[in-house]
């Protein structure tokens, strides 16, 4: 674990009391804020914990989570030890697969973690997971298009369910290939709750989706459509899950494709 001192005091725009700004990114569920953490673990994601009120900050890493508390890494610095240990409170920043997790820490203990020294904290009450817009995106088969049903209400009162086929995933959201005649049921910042996405391999997610572009796309061969760009809203943790286990799978039969062709 090193140590090193700041220069200036950490930023406090993302902290994770803000919750009017960041309400709708805050887990508080302990079963997934254990996920978050545990993810953050097998992937050897490193951690900041700012402490000293942002003056001063150790890196460190997740060794083991539970319901039961967060065990870290700890250092081979006594002193750096001691003051980390008398801080009442860390701010804990990483990144995972690109989407910044942060966390607040009331203080940690000394433990013994597999026959070594550690430090301990109970679970944060909440874990903030900023889901950045610039995720990898992929392109959804041609041949065997993955697809979303969406319900929708006609002008005349009446229901039914659009099958829009899905051009790309991310773990942000999808992008629609949109007929001319139904445009007219994606309006900006529309909220579509209820849809479900059929992925090619016969997997199906329930989502909701907010539109928020659309734009006219017009082929080589002369086919127009619309590519309407929608966000997930609150997609379950274990949804976005499946979703980039998916996403990892389309890559990995891109690169053999594209390996067989060379």
């Amino acid at each position: 674990m090193a140590f090193l001192t700041m220069q200036e005091n950490v930023s406090t725009s993302m902290n994770p009391e803000d919750t009017d700004i960041y309400s709708q990114y805050l887990l508080h569920s302990q079963a997934e804020i254990v996920f978050v953490l545990r993810d953050a673990m097998k992937r050897g994601c490193m951690l900041t914990a700012y402490f000293d009120e942002g003056e001063s900050f150790v890196l460190t890493s997740i060794l083991a989570a539970s319901p039961e508390g967060v065990i870290l890494d700890y250092g081979g610095d006594a002193e750096v030890n001691q003051r980390v240990l008398q801080a009442p409170r860390l701010l804990c920043l990483t990144s995972v697969e690109r989407v910044k997790v942060q966390f607040a820490l009331n203080g940690l203990t000394a433990v013994r973690h597999e026959n070594r020294p550690a430090f301990f904290s109970v679970l944060p009450d909440t874990l903030l997971r900023l889901q950045r817009r610039e995720y990898f995106r992929i392109g959804t088969p041609i041949a065997n298009p993955a697809k979303c049903n969406i319900p929708i209400h006609n002008a005349d009162g009446s229901g039914a369910t659009l099958q829009i086929p899905l051009i790309d995933i991310s773990a942000g959201g999808v992008g629609l290939s949109v007929t001319t005649e139904q445009v007219m049921f994606f309006e900006p910042n529309q909220v579509m709750e209820d849809c479900m996405l059929s992925l090619h391999d016969g997997t199906k997610i329930p989502a909701s989706l907010i539109v928020r572009n659309a734009f006219e796309v017009t082929t080589r061969s002369g086919l127009r459509y619309t590519r309407v760009g929608c966000e997930y809203q609150d997609l379950h943790i274990s949804s976005l899950n499946i979703i980039q286990r998916y996403i990892t799978r389309l890559e990995q039969d891109r690169k053999i494709r594209l390996a067989g062709m060379i």
